[in-house]
């Protein structure tokens, strides 16, 4: 691998966590900025990732490939595709440089999530510079550090406010033998009751969005079990790009102006009549929202499906608030981790 792609820049790193300590300044953690849209805003020093980058380590017969943090994810992918595999959770990204770190940080998944797990199911091992200037290790046989938390996975959807991700070692799966997208011509309120009733049956989908009009479905797996849902489903057949799109929030939807929330939901919900237009995904677990409705009303409809309601757009509090209890929990693994509170301090809660 050349240089251009290959650079353990953890040294540099570590020295400039060392300096923030040492002068007590907040540092915001960066690599592609493609989720700069989610959280809150963070005050503080630039600390960029992206010159830590490279495969460190990938046996295709393993199934585990090891990446510095700053590795963009389409080296990544075209690593694994190269050799017939993926990442299960099919994480979002385009164009926009996403890395690693930043998947592994924001902690999302994309259509396949429901039926192959999310990203934090897939963190085996990961490096961090933590809050005391240390560069550790954890993962793999050893899976807690001394606190007794699973600091590798707790790293997944913390939004950098833990520490600075350097190295992520992931499971990796062979891609499906055969893949056919479809289309069928069925309302919302029927495709949701349809797609639990499939849910309990061996029908090989791997994912499923309705737009409103149209039940967008991919069959995955080998090219009988595709061929046998086909013929017992119908529909016609969809270019596999819709899902990127989706993925990559490139479809039609996403250009309306008002906010967009994302709703995330049990397994199987059923309609919900929410003020704005709406994209179902996941079967009905994930709602992608367009609307200019507030906040309270918003999340208090997705509390009261069992959910929570999370805003893609830089504001005061875009993600849920914590109950009390779940709330010093959290704190209390910040202080564990980051006890002079300098990593992405906010960025998740006003409190955190």
């Amino acid at each position: 691998m050349s240089g251009k792609t290959c650079h353990d820049a953890s040294a540099e790193l570590l020295q400039q966590v060392e300096k923030a300590l040492h002068e007590r300044i907040a540092l915001r953690i960066q690599g592609g900025n493609s989720k700069a849209h989610l959280g809150r805003v963070v005050p503080g020093q630039v600390l960029d990732i992206r010159s830590h980058r490279g495969i460190v380590s990938y046996d295709p017969t393993e199934l585990v490939i090891t990446a510095r943090a700053g590795t963009p994810l389409a080296e990544l992918n075209a690593a694994l595709d190269a050799a017939g595999q993926m990442l299960p959770c099919e994480p979002p990204h385009s164009e926009d440089g996403a890395t690693l770190g930043g998947m592994v940080a924001a902690g999302l998944s994309g259509p396949r999530r429901p039926w192959a797990g999310s990203v934090r199911d897939y963190v085996l091992g990961t490096r961090v510079i933590t809050g005391h200037g240390k560069h550790l290790r954890f993962g793999g046989e050893v899976m807690k550090n001394v606190a007794g938390y699973d600091v590798s996975r707790l790293m997944a959807g913390s939004f950098g406010c833990l520490g600075v991700l350097t190295e992520v070692s992931l499971k990796v799966l062979p891609k499906p033998r055969h893949s056919l997208s479809i289309a069928l011509e069925i309302n919302s309120e029927r495709a949701l009751l349809k797609l639990a009733e499939w849910g309990q049956q061996p029908i090989p989908i791997s994912a499923a969005c309705h737009d409103g009009h149209r039940l967008h479905l991919r069959l995955e797996g080998g090219e009988g079990s595709v061929k046998a849902a086909h013929d017992r489903l119908g529909g016609e057949p969809l270019d596999a790009s819709y899902w990127r799109d989706l993925n990559a929030r490139r479809l039609a939807f996403f250009a309306d102006p008002r906010a967009l929330w994302r709703l995330s939901l049990p397994t199987h919900t059923g309609p919900l009549n929410l003020p704005g237009a709406q994209l179902i995904d996941w079967a009905g677990a994930q709602r992608w929202l367009k609307s200019d409705a507030d906040a309270t009303t918003l999340r208090a409809m997705a509390a009261q499906a069992g959910g929570h309601a999370t805003c893609f757009e830089n504001g005061e509090q875009p993600f849920q608030p914590l109950a009390p209890a779940l709330l010093r929990y959290q704190q209390a693994l910040k202080t564990q981790l980051d006890p002079q509170g300098i990593f992405n301090p906010g960025r998740l809660y006003a409190e955190i």
